[in-house]
C-alpha cells in the first residue's frame, strides 16, 4: 500500500513539473510553440516576451537566410491548412550589416536547406519576399516597390503566399508567389538574422497575429468565427488583445468611466470589466436579439439599442444598467438601426430602412416622429453626432464608393469628407472632437455597400475637419469591428474586434 501511494505521489508530482514547465514555455515564447536556431550560428539567439505589452524581443545572429542554406533565429509554431501572419517589426540599434533581416517565415521544416518563403525588411530597407522553392535549392526573390517596412503581413492561400507591407500608416503594398509546395503542415513564425556570423542583432515585434481566415465554405450571418477585443494605443499604435472566445463577439462601446466596455454577442448585450477581465449579461427584455448597432447616450446614463426580433431591426432605448428597454421604432415602418445621441441627450439618429431606401434619420429620444435627413438615392448609413453638436458625421454610397460625409445637426449642407480608392465606413468622432476614426474595406474584395464579415480590413485616423488619414491597425475582421463608438472617454486608444477561426 505504501508503495502505491508513493507511486501515485511521484506520478503527480511529475504531472505538476511537467505542467509548470508548459506554463513557463508558453508564457515565454507567447502565441508560439518554440525557438531555435536554425543552421549554424555562432551566438545562440534568444526571445523575451513581454505578456503585458503583447511585444517580443528578440536577439540573434546567423549568417545569412541565402542560396541554398540558412543560418538565423527562429520563433515558430506548427499550423496545418490557410492563415495570415501580420505584425509590426524593428531593429533595435542601427547595427552593422546592410542585410541583416527581420521578418515572418512560413518554413517546411528546421533543417537549414528547407523550403520556405519569407516577407523580410533588410537593414537598408529593403523589402522584399524571399522563397525557395526546393530542399537545397537556390533563394529567390521578389522586391517590394516601397523600402524600410513597418508593417509586414505573410498570408498563404493554398500555394498562393501574398507579401503585404508598409510603412507604419499607410495602406498595404503587396507582391504574390504562386505554385509554392511547402506542405500542410508547417512553422510559422518571426525570425531574426545578423547576416554576420560573428555578430548579433536585436529586434523588438509587436502585433503579432496568427490568423486562421474563414474558410470558403463559410456561410455568412449562420457560421462564425472566434473573436479578440482589442485596445489599440494611438500614441504607439500597438493594439493587445484582452478577451478571447470561439463566438462572435461585435462592436464595443467604450463605457464613459473608462473601466468597462459593451459588446454584443448571440443577442446579448454584455458589459466587459475592463479590470477583471470578465462579462456580464445586460437585462433588455423585450429587445432579446441585440445586433451591433447600439450607442451610449453622451451622459453615459442610457443606451440605445437595436434588435431583430422575429422581423426588421427595431429601435430601442435601454438604462445602461439594463433594464427594460423602451421601443422607438412604430410598428411596420422598417428596419432601424441605432447609431448616435444628440449631446443634449433629446434625439437619436439611426439608418432607417424606408421604401427600399436607407437613409439617415432622426427620432427624439423619448419617442416620437421620426425626420428624415438624407434623400439621396443610395445607403446612408452609421450616423453620428460631433460632441458640440454642430454636425452629423455619416458614410454614404451616392458618389460610387462608400465614403464618409458630414452634414449639420438639421441634415443641411451635406459634404463629402473621404475621397479615395476604397470603401469607408462607420465614422466615429473622438470624445475631444479633434478626430474621426472609421474602417477600410478594399474594393476588390467588398461591394461599396456592402461591409462583411471576415475580410482585410484597417482602421484608420484623420482630423475631424478632413485631411490625410493615416492607418492605425491592421486586420482581419469587418463586420462588427467597429460599427459603434469606440473610442476611449480620454480620445487615446480605441477598443475593436478582429476575427480569427
Amino acid at each position: 500500500m505504501h508503495n502505491k501511494i508513493r507511486r501515485l505521489f511521484f506520478c503527480l508530482l511529475c504531472f505538476i513539473i511537467l505542467n509548470q514547465k508548459a506554463i513557463a514555455q508558453a508564457s515565454s515564447t507567447g502565441i508560439f510553440d518554440g525557438q531555435t536556431d536554425v543552421g549554424l550560428v555562432k551566438h545562440e539567439g534568444s526571445l523575451q516576451y513581454d505578456p503585458q505589452l503583447q511585444q517580443y524581443h528578440m536577439e540573434g545572429s546567423g549568417a545569412n537566410i541565402w542560396a541554398t542554406s540558412d543560418a538565423f533565429h527562429f520563433v515558430w509554431k506548427r499550423i496545418k491548412g490557410d492563415f495570415i501572419l501580420r505584425t509590426n517589426a524593428a531593429f533595435i540599434g542601427k547595427g552593422v550589416e546592410a542585410h541583416r533581416k527581420i521578418g515572418l517565415m512560413v518554413r517546411s521544416t528546421l533543417d537549414s536547406n528547407a523550403k520556405h518563403i519569407n516577407a523580410v525588411v533588410h537593414g537598408d530597407g529593403l523589402t522584399s519576399l524571399q522563397y525557395r522553392k526546393t530542399v537545397g535549392g537556390i533563394t529567390e526573390e521578389k522586391k517590394s516597390s516601397i523600402t524600410a517596412a513597418d508593417v509586414i503581413q505573410l498570408e498563404r492561400n493554398g500555394n498562393i503566399y501574398t507579401m503585404s507591407v508598409a510603412r507604419k500608416g499607410d495602406m498595404f503594398v503587396t507582391e504574390e508567389v504562386s505554385d509554392l509546395d511547402l506542405g500542410d503542415e508547417v512553422y510559422v513564425g518571426i525570425f531574426i538574422c545578423s547576416h554576420n556570423a560573428d555578430l548579433t542583432e536585436k529586434a523588438t515585434f509587436n502585433n503579432v497575429r496568427i490568423v486562421v481566415p474563414a474558410p470558403a465554405t463559410l456561410v455568412p450571418y449562420k457560421q462564425y468565427l472566434g473573436s479578440s477585443i482589442e485596445l489599440l494605443d494611438l500614441a504607439t499604435q500597438n493594439s493587445t488583445i484582452i478577451y478571447q472566445s470561439p463566438k462572435s463577439l461585435q462592436a464595443p462601446n467604450w463605457m464613459h468611466d473608462g473601466a468597462s466596455l459593451i459588446y454584443n454577442s448571440d443577442g446579448s448585450l454584455y458589459k466587459f470589466n475592463l479590470k477583471t477581465r470578465q462579462p456580464t449579461v445586460l437585462n433588455t427584455v423585450p429587445a432579446k436579439n441585440n445586433n451591433n448597432d447600439h450607442v451610449l447616450s453622451f451622459d453615459g446614463k442610457m443606451l440605445a439599442i437595436s434588435s431583430n426580433d422575429g422581423g426588421p431591426s427595431i429601435g430601442y432605448t435601454v438604462p445602461v444598467t439594463g433594464g427594460e428597454a423602451k421601443r422607438l421604432s412604430a410598428v411596420g415602418v422598417g428596419a432601424s438601426y441605432m447609431h448616435g445621441w444628440s449631446p443634449d441627450g433629446k434625439y437619436i439618429v439611426f439608418c432607417g430602412q424606408r421604401n427600399n431606401e436607407f437613409d439617415v434619420y432622426r427620432i427624439p429620444s423619448g419617442g416620437g416622429k421620426e425626420e428624415r435627413l438624407t434623400t439621396s438615392p443610395g445607403l446612408d448609413d452609421g450616423p453620428e453626432y460631433t460632441p458640440d453638436g454642430r454636425y452629423i458625421y455619416f458614410n454614404s454610397v451616392r458618389s460610387g464608393l462608400m465614403q464618409i460625409w458630414r452634414m449639420k445637426a438639421d441634415g443641411s449642407e451635406q459634404m463629402q469628407i473621404t475621397s479615395d480608392d476604397y470603401n469607408n465606413w462607420f465614422p466615429h468622432v473622438s470624445p475631444d472632437g479633434k478626430w474621426i476614426c472609421y474602417i477600410t474595406f478594399l474594393k476588390n474584395e467588398v461591394k461599396p455597400g456592402d461591409h462583411p464579415f471576415y475580410k482585410h480590413v484597417f482602421i484608420r485616423v484623420m482630423p475631424v475637419g478632413g485631411g490625410p488619414s493615416k492607418v492605425v491597425a491592421y486586420l482581419y475582421g469587418g463586420q462588427g469591428t467597429i460599427n459603434t463608438p469606440s473610442w476611449s472617454p480620454d480620445s487615446k486608444h480605441i477598443a475593436f474586434v478582429s476575427n480569427s477561426n
